[in-house]
């Protein structure tokens, strides 16, 4: 491969594809194949540009993810709909997943980029399930809200043009059967789907998932200081994923907890609070950072051999 690395974004007018093209048109290591918006939707034109790239970027709604793997030919591929993320010919791309999923991703020609959801959920109880302190059996029960940029050009449409203090927080997906259910099930290798009610706040971008557990619930004779220990030696090198002290209270804002303090970085706070009977684990993010676009150039970064870190920063 050549010093400097071709890549097309499939898509890059939608709000995740905006956001890469963002982090990525002033890097000399990446030359970024533009097609003429006359183009976009001419196949032959986008077959022209997965030729001439060394990685593309699907960032396409789910149906047309899946019909344009024809075009792509052999090229490698991120796809950052929901539409590969349990195929077992695809890698999934949390690299903070487990121990082996980084290098996996480093090697793999098919990467599935993560939910946002999904990354908050997996890496609170990834390392329970792995550790025994949470059986595969278990219910897990989520809570969570979201930015409302989660619901791309159409929903920021709703709520831009009218101040977004007019809209409250707002529950959906009440049929309970969430497109990230399946990855979120698989990957925390749970044996029961997720119960999972997510909403949509009144904020551009931010994210809280909170999973509420009773200390009876635990396989285990642990507690939140334990399980906070877990978190702090299983992403003791992971430079984006921040684990905190048992009901650690110095980034509350008084006595709340913020959902957009992490926007526009990849980092993920991971927090545990509650007392001797219950505990509420929580993972911060932004949706569009860690749970879109920053993790889309983290994988772009790893596939090409380049330093992970590449215009992502390091520190918070």
């Amino acid at each position: 491969m050549s010093t400097v690395a071709k890549l097309f974004i499939d898509g890059q007018e939608g709000t995740t594809g905006l956001a890469i093209h963002e982090h990525l048109v002033s890097r000399g290591d990446v030359e970024l194949l533009e097609i003429d918006q006359a183009y976009r939707k001419d196949d032959e034109a986008r077959r022209e540009l997965f030729q001439e790239a060394d990685l593309a970027v699907l960032c396409l709604p789910d149906e047309a993810a899946k019909t344009t793997l024809e075009l792509a030919g052999d090229t490698k591929l991120i796809d950052a709909s929901t539409a590969h993320r349990v195929n077992p010919s695809w890698v999934y791309g949390l690299p903070e997943l487990c121990t082996e999923q980084r290098d996996a991703i480093a090697r793999a020609r098919r990467v599935s980029n993560p939910g946002c959801y999904p990354t908050g959920f997996l890496l609170l109880i990834r390392p329970l399930i792995d550790a025994g302190v949470l059986s595969r059996d278990q219910l897990i029960k989520v809570n969570a809200v979201s930015g409302y940029s989660g619901g791309g050009k159409k929903l920021i449409s709703k709520y831009e043009p009218t101040p977004s203090e007019m809209y409250d927080t707002r529950p959906y997906g009440l049929g309970l059967r969430h497109k990230h259910l399946p990855e979120m099930q698989k990957y925390a290798l749970l044996n029961q789907t997720p119960l999972f009610t997510p909403s949509v706040g009144p904020f551009r971008q931010g994210m809280l998932v909170q999973i509420p557990l009773g200390v009876h619930e635990l396989e285990t004779d642990s507690n939140g200081q334990d399980i906070a220990e877990i978190y702090s030696e299983r992403y003791r090198d992971e430079q984006y994923v921040l684990s905190h002290e048992f009901n650690d209270e110095s980034l509350l804002e008084e006595n709340f907890l913020s959902a957009t303090a992490r926007v526009g970085t990849n980092f993920v706070d991971l927090f545990v609070f509650g007392n001797e009977e219950q505990l509420l684990l929580v993972a911060r993010l932004d949706n569009l950072g860690k749970g879109a676009s920053l993790a889309a150039v983290q994988n772009i970064n790893l596939m090409l051999g380049i330093d992970e870190s590449t215009d992502i920063p390091t520190k918070p």
